[in-house]
């Protein structure tokens, strides 16, 4: 297996990003886990932009071991003194120096002749020997440059010294094929290329970083340049789980292999999502949320029975500890009696197909259900109808602004009768537990109300726990529902059910 080498730039590039200034410490963190992830070098920072950030660059190279430490460098004495500076008592110092290679930047952005930015390279590459030998030459935005012209750049940079030539599609420009012929390009047509490692820097602004990079792997590029969770300027860069995680799930077609420590990459997407504040969206390949989740039932039933089914990562190889079921409307009853058996409930088909219904009018109503609403459902289920006592038939509440709050709601009483009562009260809930003590026939004391969520979101199921006195005794009850509402009338039923069991007098009315 070809070995290929990584080069981290989350700390340079992807804090390019608006919004995700690092502080010195932070930086610091993110480079420990880093080293711990197995980063062959980390791109620490740009030592000339501030006072801050060469701190910062300094902090790193002087603690973090067992890897490379670079920081980049305009092709100017002064930004080389910099970086060296900042980076003079790492393990494995490396300057690396950017100079822009395509027309547009030279003309747009230097207005130099290409014979002016060549020998402008050449030269940084020269001054920075005096440091070190190790030097990589980026030349920037290589995927919209004429080919001779970056060929002959390239070869001239590394007659002057550089050790790693660096080839970036700067702007996202390029599609797989047209990068891979850049790459292979460089490999057969540069006689000097095999003095250097072949890297490649690819941006996201069509969508295509990761299959550039992986293209470039394939015609003979050597080192990849990546950020965690592909942070980075404007749609970002490679994300480096990508591609790490492409090459180990196809080393048969792909032939190339990093020491990325893959089991450590979700908990370094995490750390640099929290420090950063940039979140990963749900469905972003390797480390998104949704990754290694399944909602269809298809999907859900085929997992359970084998993994392989829906499944070409095992989830450990990156840091996750397994598959998430995701119970939703589209949930069988594969997947909710897999989920009861992992909180220890078995039930037999008759059972199961009656609370897969009442599951179903609950996953009708919520986007998610979770483990707390299940248990809650059980709950409700398992009660006798001798339990039951005084049982809900229907609500309905209105209310509005400059409008008295009103309800009606039906009750089935202990003895099967039905009857209906309306109310109004300070609130919906006010006015269906008036309209309830007119159906029951007494008026307790309500103690007090309490309101919680059950689950996430806005959709979250509420649950409800009153206490109340009913004839000099105090009841509790309890309800859950995806409504306000309606859990906090399942919690006024459920105490005055208590109150029936306990004194057993005929509540109901006559």
């Amino acid at each position: 297996m070809e070995r290929i080498y990584v080069l981290d730039t989350t700390l340079r590039d992807g804090e390019q990003i608006p919004g995700a200034k690092l502080t010195g410490a932070e930086k610091l963190e993110i480079a420990r886990q880093l080293a711990v992830l197995g980063v062959d070098v980390i791109e620490a920072g740009f030592p000339a932009s501030s006072p801050g950030d060469f701190e910062a660059v300094r902090a790193i190279a002087r603690e973090v071991r067992d890897t490379g430490v670079t920081a980049l460098a305009r092709a100017m004495p002064s930004d080389i003194d910099a970086v060296w500076e900042a980076i003079r008592e790492a393990e494995s110092p490396q300057i690396h120096i950017v100079l822009g290679v395509s027309d547009i930047h030279l003309h747009g952005k230097f207005q130099r002749s290409r014979e002016d930015i060549l020998a402008m390279g050449v030269e940084a590459v020269r001054y920075a020997k005096k440091y070190t030998s190790s030097i990589e030459y980026s030349t920037e935005d290589a995927g919209r440059a004429d080919l001779e012209y970056l060929k002959k750049t390239v070869t001239a940079v590394i007659e002057a010294g550089a050790t790693v030539v660096n080839i970036p599609d700067t702007t996202g420009y390029c599609d797989p094929e047209e990068f891979g012929r850049i790459i292979r390009s460089m490999k057969n047509e540069i006689p000097n290329i095999d003095r250097v490692i072949l890297s490649v820097h690819c941006h996201n602004d069509l969508g295509m970083a990761t299959a550039n990079t992986l293209s470039a792997i394939k015609n003979g590029a050597r080192r990849i340049e990546v950020t965690i969770n592909g942070l980075g300027e404007r749609a970002g860069n490679t994300a480096l789980e990508e591609v790490v995680m492409a090459l180990k799930v196809k080393p048969e077609f792909y032939g190339a292999a990093t020491h990325i420590r893959t089991e450590e990459i979700a908990r370094t997407s995490r750390l640099v999502s929290s420090l950063t504040g940039i979140w990963v969206q749900p469905n972003k390949a390797i480390v998104g949320s949704n990754a290694f989740a399944h909602s269809s039932g298809i999907h859900q039933d085929g997992v359970l029975k084998n993994r392989q089914t829906y499944e070409i990562i095992d989830p450990r190889t990156v840091g996750i500890a397994q598959s998430r079921i995701i119970l939703t409307a589209r949930s069988g009853r594969h997947a909710v009696s897999a989920r009861l058996r992992d909180l220890g409930r078995e039930m037999d088909d008759t059972r199961l197909e009656q609370f897969h219904r009442q599951f179903l009018e609950l996953a009708d109503r919520k986007k998610e259900v979770y483990d707390e609403d299940l248990l809650a459902l059980l709950a409700e289920q398992e009660r006798t109808p001798e339990d039951r006592g005084y049982e809900l038939l229907g609500v309905q509440v209105s209310l509005g602004t400059n409008r008295t709050p009103h309800a009606v709601v039906t009750l089935r009483f202990p003895d099967r009768r039905e009857a209906a009562a309306e109310a109004t009260g300070s609130g919906p809930v006010d006015a269906a537990y008036s309209a309830i003590d007119q159906l029951v026939g007494k008026k307790p004391r309500l103690l007090e109300f309490s309101l919680q969520s059950v689950t996430e979101g806005i959709d979250a199921q509420a649950r409800v726990s009153v206490r109340m006195e009913i004839d000099n005794e105090i009841f509790i009850g309890r309800g859950t529902d995806s409504d306000v509402v309606l859990s906090g009338i399942k919690a006024y039923l459920d105490a005055w059910n208590r109150a029936m069991l306990r004194q057993n007098p005929t509540l109901a009315p006559a």
